[in-house]
């Protein structure tokens, strides 16, 4: 099988072009998480929507081969979505209105994610400093658009998120179109081979056990901040507090010499302290440094997980390895979103056991599998594992 890697370098214009506009992309598709994680669900609460609705439509988003095509499709049906959304305050009527938009809006990470690996490798580049900049632009629109919530009425925060929205679509049209690589089947490692892998499959339960773990937190921490009497700049901050250290886990992974399941098993019980001490409802200082964790919680996890797949995956089904862990997390993040909305609604903060106790159970699911991963050659892959990819 021919590697990705051997297909010739196009010139350096249309390098700088491809990795310029993918950045751009990147930062927006990321932004709209800035604004759309910590302040959705304020918008939710000021029209009046109660903590159970809160859960089941925070749940929405969690439930190919023109990668290019389908990321500007989606990007602009995203959009149009919020902009629609933002007209309603029924709660079934948002749920309903927001499903479809999450049907579109929740494939283009995975997408995104699909298109750079391939052009990382037509291109010659490093996977690392073009992703990175989806994670600076998440701060960015976190701290804007909490800095908005103190100047305009919470009810009008959607059209900010729906705003966001259409300028990622808008970046969209700017994105280089790439040729489809050429790669033989493989008999032994097909794309259906991969859900028989109890390897793979521990991966991606574990992965989805752990990341699925910050379910309540995406949903109810604003609100809970909120109500505290904290600012929208300092709940702002405190998100943006989490990603600066998911950036630095991302720029120092590279020089990390643990094995990769080891990795995930420490994001995993730093998960389990986190959401341990947030149960607490500690004072802002120390829900600070808690937010710190965020870089292991998520990013330590989220490098041990990519690190995993690039071993354990063979290239040419990449996408598809991709695709069954994003419908792995998606089916387990929506049950933990609709279970944290009951529980929070009923015991407040003490949601947050709940998330801790999955996080342990992924802990437990990637130690067991451990030695079986360790024992998995690389497979033929052309991004680096310590690039991200």
């Amino acid at each position: 099988m021919p590697a990705e890697s051997q297909i010739p370098i196009a010139s350096p214009n249309q390098v700088r072009r491809f990795a310029r506009w993918l950045s751009l992309f990147y930062g927006t598709t990321f932004g709209l998480g800035g604004t759309y994680l910590p302040f959705f669900p304020v918008w939710l609460k000021a029209i009046g929507i109660d903590p159970s609705w809160i859960g089941m439509i925070a749940a929405a988003p969690e439930r190919h081969r023109a990668v290019r095509g389908a990321m500007i499709v989606t990007a602009f049906a995203t959009a149009s979505g919020f902009i629609v959304i933002g007209t309603q305050h029924a709660p079934f009527a948002v749920f309903l209105l927001f499903a479809l938009t999450a049907s579109v809006w929740t494939p283009m990470v995975p997408l995104t994610d699909a298109y750079a690996l391939r052009g990382v490798a037509r291109y010659g580049l490093d996977y690392g400093p073009v992703r990175l900049w989806g994670s600076v632009a998440f701060i960015l629109g976190a701290l804007a658009c909490g800095l908005l919530v103190d100047i305009i009425a919470a009810r009008h925060l959607i059209w900010v998120i729906g705003a966001m929205a259409g300028i990622g679509a808008v970046i969209g049209l700017g994105l280089q179109p790439l040729d489809q690589p050429k790669t033989a089947p493989s008999d032994l490692h097909g794309a259906n081979a991969l859900l028989r892998d109890p390897g793979f499959c521990a991966i991606i339960l574990a992965s989805a056990l752990i990341q699925g773990s910050h379910a309540a937190y995406y949903a109810f921490s604003s609100i809970s901040w909120q109500t505290t009497g904290l600012s929208g700049l300092t709940i702002a901050g405190l998100w943006a507090l989490g990603v600066i250290a998911e950036i630095v886990v991302f720029a120092l992974s590279p020089r990390f010499t643990l094995a990769p399941s080891i990795l995930v098993v420490v994001g995993a019980l730093s998960a389990v302290a986190r959401w341990t001490l947030t149960a607490q409802e500690p004072p802002i200082a120390i829900l600070a440094l808690i937010q710190l964790t965020h870089g292991l919680t998520f990013g330590l996890t989220q490098v041990g997980i990519m690190s995993l797949l690039v071993y354990r995956v063979p290239g040419h089904v990449m996408a598809r390895g991709q695709g069954y862990l994003a419908a792995c997390s998606g089916i387990v993040s929506a049950g933990a979103s609709v279970l944290s909305g009951a529980v929070y609604a009923r015991y407040g903060q003490g949601v947050y056991y709940a998330m801790a106790a999955m996080a342990f159970s992924g802990a437990i699911v990637m130690w067991l599998a451990r030695h079986r991963l360790a024992d998995h050659p690389p497979s033929d892959h052309p991004q680096s594992v310590a690039s991200g990819g």
